[in-house]
């Protein structure tokens, strides 16, 4: 039996509470999910003998059941996993593929506009997901237990249903007019197509069924056979474009991950089709110039606002699908590089981006993905960002299935510098071709130095790079996970040319100072992200582990007696 000890979420309750804590307990581990049930999965899969990379695959399932509106079957993911017995690290890519029907301008009309909602609603919006055939990979490649055993959790979530919450009733608010569109969808999702009450149970018995094929005959169960029949022949019927081959020849792919050393901690994030580690990555080469801790707290966000608008502009310029295009990955990524750009700061004054390039601009929209963090007894860890794009993805359900699509289409550049939903403009490098990966922001990623080690992550589209660098830079100063998802968030993507920041992000007082040095602000109407972060603390063997307030997930730490 498991059991439970009280998470500290500082250095200073460790020094309050050390009784708490088993100093050389060998089994101690952490999860850290965005919903209680997804994180009881993987504790129930630990304790049945499996490993980090079995209770990965198992809370990817459950989420998939209990956060329809952040990830899902039908969606993709980004698992950078780390292998304790031989310190293996690698990236596994699950993010979603373009059909081979697909084409560069799928999305515009005979004017060459783009076709208000095509790409972000209904089956056209939908890539080929790649959250089963990861799933399966993490179990057959890294784990200890059967795939039925660790998709168990995740089915019989399913069958008897998860309540809804305040947070499902207020994504699904602001998708239900799609949502209602589709009766497959709607019979699930809604109540008598209105949003279901607090408390109402939302049971998905075809989706549990598909769980059990999966678990009974692996990625084949999913990709292959009658419900790789019923995904396609649903989605044909409804406008789009999916074929059987595209279904058969997806495949996971393992990448390196992306590698920097920010003074003295080893980074380790996602790679490409991510542009999370290097957009990251760039901007931490570029604060490494600066003496941030010296900096009065103006000036120091004055100087990271400037280094979010140069990285951003080269994601904007250089990355996609590392299979389709050259990336100048060492250029990029180069100190000297991120010392010329520092140069071009000035501590005085914001660079408008229209210095830096000129590049048309939208404002963002919506923004739904989650994530989740695990750490085992022998030191394995996984840190996984999941997404199936915005709240409830394209609002599409295949019939029979139970499987709710992805609108990760949307993430390419359906047009040459034209803005997605986010707000993020891309060129070439991120231009629609069959079976081509989208650009993402997903940015789950390790810190590591010689006496503490961390695992974060989370959702927030184009602001997930941004929030996770905050997270460094507060790991840097020397703070625990409570710390790094409690931070107040601002963010600059280079276009639109705007400091966006959540509500109490920035003080008046800061607000005021930002602006006399031309920086233009925009509060968002709400708090964003939902990070989910352990840190291992090696010298004195103990985990922290924390669940981003602004959600409603859970972070554990617990041992095995």
């Amino acid at each position: 039996m498991i059991k439970k000890i009280k998470t500290l979420s500082s250095f200073l309750c460790v020094l309050i509470f050390t009784s708490s804590y088993v100093f050389a307990e060998p089994k101690q581990a952490a999860i850290a999910s965005a919903h209680p049930l997804a994180t009881q999965a993987g504790i129930d899969i630990l304790r049945q003998g499996g490993n980090a990379f079995d209770a990965a695959a198992a809370i990817t399932a459950s989420l998939a059941v209990v956060e329809p509106y952040s990830s899902g079957l039908g969606g993709g993911a980004f698992w950078l996993v780390h292998r304790s017995s031989d310190k293996k690290q690698t990236m596994i890519d699950g993010r979603e593929k373009a059909p081979m029907r697909s084409t560069h301008d799928m999305y515009l009309d005979k004017a060459g506009n783009v076709v208000k909602g095509l790409s972000l609603n209904g089956p056209m919006a939908a890539g080929i997901p790649g959250v089963p055939a990861g799933i399966e990979h993490l179990v057959k490649n890294y784990g200890r237990l059967s795939l039925k055993q660790v998709l168990a959790p995740a089915i019989k979530q399913a069958q008897e249903g998860f309540a809804v919450t305040e947070r499902y009733q207020k994504l699904m608010g602001y998708r239900k007019e799609v949502i209602k569109q589709y009766p497959d969808a709607a019979q699930i999702f809604l109540n008598k197509y209105d949003v279901p009450a607090i408390g109402a149970l939302i049971v998905q018995k075809d989706l549990a069924n598909t769980l059990i094929t999966l678990a009974n005959n692996g990625r084949k169960g999913f990709y292959q056979g009658p419900v790789a029949k019923q995904l396609v022949s649903s989605v044909r019927e409804n406008g789009g474009i999916w074929e059987p081959g595209d279904l058969e020849k997806y495949q996971i792919i393992e990448r390196e991950p992306i590698v920097v050393n920010y003074n003295g901690i080893k980074v380790t994030s996602a790679s490409p089709p991510s542009s999370g580690g290097i957009v990251m990555g760039q901007a931490l080469n570029i604060l490494e110039q600066f003496n941030l801790e010296k900096l009065d707290s103006i000036t120091r966000k004055h100087i990271v606002i400037e280094a979010m608008r140069r990285s951003y502009r080269d994601r904007a310029a250089y990355l996609g699908d590392p299979d389709f295009i050259d990336i100048p990955v060492d250029r990029l990524l180069d100190k000297n590089y991120a010392g010329g750009l520092a140069l071009t700061i000035n501590s005085e004054r914001a660079t408008p981006s229209s210095e830096l390039s000129n590049i048309a601009t939208i404002d963002q929209i919506g923004t739904d993905t989650t994530h989740f963090s695990v750490v085992d007894p022998e030191g394995n860890r996984v840190s996984a960002t999941l997404s199936i794009n915005l709240p409830f993805g394209s609002g599409f359900v295949a019939k029979g299935t139970g499987v709710l699509l992805n609108n990760e289409m949307d993430d390419f550049s359906v047009k040459p510098l034209t803005a997605n939903a986010y707000g993020l403009v891309g060129d070439h490098a991120n231009a629609i071709a069959p079976g081509k990966r989208p650009l993402s922001s997903m940015t789950p990623t390790f810190l590591e130095t010689d006496d503490r080690i961390a695992v974060l992550g989370t959702p927030g589209g184009s602001r997930i790079i941004s929030m996770v660098l905050l997270g460094v830079l507060d790991f840097a100063e020397g703070n625990a996970p409570k710390s790094w998802v409690s931070l107040p968030r601002y963010h600059h993507q280079y276009l639109p040319d705007q400091v966006q920041y959540e509500q109490g992000g920035l003080s008046d007082l800061e607000q005021t100072a930002l602006k006399d040095k031309g920086h233009v602000l925009k509060e968002k109407n709400r708090r964003y992200g939902n990070m989910q972060a352990i840190m291992i603390w090696k010298k004195k063997g103990l985990f922290f582990a924390a669940s981003d307030p602004r959600g409603e997930g859970s972070a554990e730490v617990f041992y095995y007696p």
